[in-house]
This record gives structure tokens, sequence and C-alpha cells, in this order.
């Protein structure tokens, strides 16, 4: 039961409530799109690498 007041409390402070304009992208948000554009180009490039491969003998 201690553990519930320690998690209730430290979730108070957690957030003043106010709204505040949004000028430009977060730094999470750049990140976010740079590692998408990382996933993309390598399942790109894997993708080429096994279609150029010869098939199998046998």
């Amino acid at each position: 039961m201690p553990a519930l007041t320690i998690l209730a409390t430290a979730s108070d402070g957690a957030h003043s409530g106010t709204i505040r304009q949004r000028t430009a992208p977060e730094l999470s948000d750049i990140a976010l799109f740079a590692l998408a554009i990382l996933a993309v180009a390598l399942t790109r490039r894997a993708l080429r690498r096994r279609m150029r491969k010869p098939p199998p003998d046998g």
C-alpha cells in the first residue's frame, strides 16, 4: 500500500495543467522522424540485396 501512495503523489506534480503554444517540432518528433527514415532505408537495402542474390543451385 505504501507504493501506491508514492505513485499517487509522484504523478500529481507531473503536469502543471497549462497549455503552451507549439512553435516548432519537439526534439523527440525530429528524432522519431529520423529513426523512421533510417528504418525505411535499411529495409529497402535488405530487400534489394535479397532480390539481387542468384537462386541457389539445387
